[in-house]
């Protein structure tokens, strides 16, 4: 299934790094970015992570909420968290619900083999709950800024 810009953003339950259940629908008149990555502790992650953090004022001053998603367990976020000292939540989507519902459980190739993995997709969702802007092609240096442009 491929999102668009303008479409509904499909809501989800799922548990965060706290093991406490959230639904994208509580965040109803927030602006949620919600991002997609691949997995705690890897360079191009941490960096991605690190750069939201270091921005997450002005982030909230414009209004956002951040929520990160990968496949890692709340165990794995909670190490993550703490190491980055992440002032956002992060989900854990083990099943791999959620990146279904966003396709971004996609086939992947390093080396000539294929595998399957999350492609690096941030999804900016508006107040009514709608895709406001989908970043597939994401800098994780310079991410902020490709949100706040």
């Amino acid at each position: 299934m491929s999102l668009e810009v303008g479409q509904m953003a499909p809501d989800f339950e799922a548990k965060i790094q706290t093991g406490e259940t959230i639904k994208l629908s509580d965040f109803r008149g927030k602006k949620v970015i919600l991002y997609f990555y691949p997995k705690d502790n890897t360079p191009g992650c941490t960096a991605q992570a690190c750069n939201l953090r270091d921005n997450y004022e002005a982030l909230q001053k414009a209004g956002y909420v951040v929520l990160g998603i990968s496949s890692d367990s709340e165990k794995s976020h909670q190490k993550f968290i703490e190491k980055q000292e992440l002032p956002f939540s992060l989900i854990a989507d083990e099943d791999k619900k959620v990146h279904e519902l966003y396709g971004t459980w996609v086939e992947k190739s390093m080396y000539g083999r294929k595998y399957m993995g999350t492609a690096r997709t941030t999804f900016v969702i508006d107040e009514d709950g709608k895709i406001a802007e989908i970043i597939d092609k994401v800098k994780t240096k310079d991410h902020t800024a490709q949100i706040l442009h």
